[in-house]
């Protein structure tokens, strides 16, 4: 990584109310492995048939950190990208999400405070039944912009 450039990710002034980024994702079983094995949560309702088969659940479900966590990504990633910060979340969970689920993520600027350098995000996911898996938003600070290299160099000779 020494040397490789990378870009930041948008920067306030280039945030509009309306911007937004949509996702697919699959729960996979290798997906919630890594995250059950680094996080060391050993909840059997996250990976016991036996014992899921009998709660209101009926199945394993994916913990919601782990929803969450995707969220998180989508939100370093891509909207408002690399350099943000998240500074809060409010986030409800309707429907649980079950194990091999199909996801659809939608993420959209909805407030923007040029002030306070931040940005209300809407946050809505639904399942491929069409029903409504997470809702919320997450207050986000959107990278900063770098200080010139330049102007540093050369501050003697102003």
């Amino acid at each position: 990584m020494i040397g490789k450039k990378r870009k930041l990710g948008k920067k306030i002034h280039e945030l509009k109310t309306g911007d937004y980024y949509t996702a697919e994702k699959t729960i996979e079983d290798r997906d919630l492995l890594m995250y059950l094995g680094l996080s060391d949560d050993a909840n059997p309702l996250y990976i016991q048939h036996d014992y899921a088969s009998q709660t209101p659940f009926k199945r394993p479900v994916v913990p919601t950190v782990m929803l969450q966590g995707m969220v998180s990504s989508m939100i370093s990633m891509h909207l408002p990208g690399p350099g943000s910060h998240i500074l809060r979340q409010e986030l409800d969970f309707p429907k649980p999400v079950y194990h091999y689920a199909d996801i659809s993520f939608r993420l959209e600027v909805v407030e923007k405070d040029i002030a306070q350098h931040k940005v209300t995000i809407s946050i809505h996911a639904e399942d491929s039944e069409g029903d409504e898996v997470i809702k919320g938003i997450m207050v986000v600070s959107p990278p900063y912009e770098p200080e010139s290299m330049n102007a540093k160099s050369l501050e003697n000779f102003y």
